[in-house]
């Protein structure tokens, strides 16, 4: 049985960007080669440094205003890439690098409003998730982030 299903952002969202080159904040937006690891938050995978091109934009996870919006930066592949796949299970590529992304998840419940925060650290965040959909039935969903950074990395839901 699934414990939990990956949402990255999608490929039409990615598209509309693109075609756009600007954000739904209203952001001109420009196209570099990337200098860092990313990841690109439709693909769920590491960027080439000096090789791939990302879009930076400013993203809200949220359906909803409210006071968790934390809209900010995020990186997605200036190239046309397929949504990430394998949604029952976290990336492996952001998972097996905690030096590049160290995550942390983030619930919310029905209401959007933040129910638990956990640092993944040396956790095996697939484990993790599970435990934290079994043992909270207030979140409804979550949101991975780089520990660091603080930006969003995609959004986690439970099951069916």
């Amino acid at each position: 049985m699934n414990k939990f299903k990956i949402v990255p952002l999608s490929k039409a969202y990615a598209q509309k960007i693109r075609l756009k080159m600007q954000d739904d904040f209203g952001h001109k937006l420009t196209e570099k080669v990337a200098t860092g690891a990313g990841p690109c938050r439709i693909s769920l995978k590491p960027f080439n440094k000096g090789v791939d091109t990302r879009i930076l934009l400013t993203h809200s996870p949220f359906e909803v205003d409210n006071a968790y919006n934390q809209p900010g930066p995020v990186f997605i592949n200036g190239a046309d890439v397929e949504e990430y796949a394998d949604v029952y299970r976290f990336p492996p590529e952001i998972k097996a690098d905690k030096k590049s992304f160290p995550l942390s998840l983030i619930g919310y419940n029905d209401e959007q409003q933040m129910a638990f925060t956990q640092l993944v650290g040396d956790a095996d965040v697939d484990e993790l998730i599970g435990e934290i959909f079994e043992q909270h039935a207030d979140v409804k969903y979550l949101h991975a982030r780089n520990a660091q950074a603080c930006c969003f990395i995609c959004r986690i839901e439970r099951p069916g």
